[in-house]
């Protein structure tokens, strides 16, 4: 379900901000229902979508395409990839906790593992 959600919301950003200019905006998953490969395939997705949407950000300027009005933060593109960047790790952090308290723990490489960004932007390559 975490999964699903930083899916989910990476889809709101893009429709939100992109408005369609940037990035195409991919379909959401349920997540009381969307298998764990539908959920891999869809965080792929949005994951180039994003990078679409900040690439699109730096070409403009630096500024987001387009700016709502409820936006809480400056709607430039260091406070957005701050902001997605502290969501996306407090979820991480989230999944982590949740493994150790299910038993069998995860083990220390897939728990490293995840702060690892340039291994793993390779392997999704």
């Amino acid at each position: 379900m975490i999964a699903s959600h930083i899916h989910n919301i990476r889809c709101m950003w893009i429709k939100m901000i992109g408005k369609g200019q940037a990035a195409k905006v991919p379909a959401r998953v349920d997540p009381y229902r969307a298998s764990r490969d539908k959920v891999i395939g869809a965080l792929s997705r949005s994951s180039q979508a994003m990078l679409k949407l900040l690439r699109a950000s730096i070409d403009n300027g630096g500024k987001l395409p387009f700016t709502p009005a409820w936006l809480n933060f400056p709607n430039d593109v260091v406070h957005f990839l701050a902001y997605f960047v502290a969501h996306e790790g407090h979820h991480r952090g989230q999944t982590i906790l949740l493994a150790r308290q299910l038993n069998p723990r995860l083990s220390t490489e897939v728990t490293d593992g995840v702060w690892q960004w340039t291994k793993r932007r390779k392997e999704a390559r």
